[in-house]
């Protein structure tokens, strides 16, 4: 593969040469590795998208809300880019891979480009590299990249070291099976957004999006907030109601926080995150090793017969583990 002219198709947002280099950086093949390293650090820097991170309970309309919302955007002249996590299976590995199909006029749209992506039993909420795909489509000139989540839950918040600002879509009257959630996810979202507010639904609606407001008041303000924010409002994406509204209130987050500091700020929090998370894949991936795996079933082996401590076995194998890079420096 000529990474080279595969830079140049990126950059100059080719979608052929986009798909290709996300197939690449989601590639665990240590030769591909080199290569997508390559391929990122050609990328210009001074491409920078609004990146939305979105999740929601199941049927909750995620993919309605993002066709709705990425239309509008397309229409308005602006590159939409939308990285959907569908979730694999713990038994076979596969996955689905089916929202670009829920989303038909979006995806044959000719500002947008819908990419889903498996989470490969990731936690989080988002697939092993969707950091760096992100990067790709920055790299490719698209405007705003919507970030939608496998599911809602406490452990769905990684996406907000990848996102400028969180949405999460709730149901009408979604009662007690959210309770669970709360905290974790809400703590993070920048607006709650109330979906299918329409036809029999908005009185519930209405309620809800009155429970949310008034618990949001609740929560620690966070610094990086302008005033207004977090928020609740209500939104059809059915009927295509709220959508400018959202787009909006985003718009301004965005400007407000730009302007007094917190834009950048936590663009470089979030490379120093990764930054670490990278060198934890690193380590870990050293206990694949045939000698790592064969001293930890002889340690695992004398720990399970009572002939050595956890804590003692641990020690020896990490020391182990040091020499063994030392030597191989």
């Amino acid at each position: 593969m000529d990474i080279a002219d595969l830079t140049r198709g990126v950059i100059a947002g080719e979608r052929r040469a986009l798909a290709r280099a996300i197939t690449l950086v989601e590639s665990a093949r240590a030769d591909h590795k080199a290569q997508a390293t390559a391929l990122l650090e050609a990328l210009p820097k001074d491409r920078q998208a609004l990146r939305i991170g979105l999740s929601g309970t199941p049927g909750v309309g995620k993919s309605t809300f993002i066709e709705a919302f990425g239309m509008m955007l397309v229409e308005r002249g602006l590159k939409v880019a939308v990285l959907a996590v569908d979730p694999s299976s713990t038994r076979s590995g596969g996955s689905i891979l089916g929202d670009k199909t829920r989303m038909d006029r979006l995806s044959r749209a000719e500002g947008a480009f819908i990419r889903p992506s498996p989470s490969q039993t990731h936690l989080g909420g988002v697939a092993r590299r969707s950091r760096e795909v992100v990067a790709l489509c920055e790299g490719a000139g698209f405007d705003v990249i919507l970030i939608e989540t496998v599911g809602v839950g406490q452990s769905e918040t990684v996406v907000a070291q990848m996102a400028d600002i969180f949405l999460l879509l709730l149901a009408p009257a979604g009662g007690d099976e959210l309770q669970g959630v709360k905290r974790g996810i809400m703590e993070i979202a920048d607006i709650i957004l109330i979906n299918k507010a329409d036809g029999d639904l908005k009185p519930a609606a209405t309620r809800t999006c009155a429970d949310y407001a008034g618990a949001l008041r609740l929560l620690r303000k966070r610094p990086q907030d302008p005033e207004e924010i977090p928020k609740a409002m209500m939104v059809s994406a059915a009927e295509n109601t709220g959508i400018e509204d959202v787009w909006q209130d985003l718009e301004s987050v965005r400007a407000w926080r730009a302007e007094h500091g917190f834009w950048d700020r936590t663009r470089a929090d979030q490379a120093r995150y990764w930054f670490e998370e990278e060198v934890k894949t690193a380590l870990l991936s050293q206990l694949q090793t045939p000698q790592a795996r064969r001293a930890l079933a002889e340690l695992g082996a004398a720990v399970a017969k009572g002939e050595t401590a956890p804590s003692a076995a641990a020690a020896e194998f990490l020391a182990g583990l040091s020499q063994g890079e030392a030597s191989n420096a």
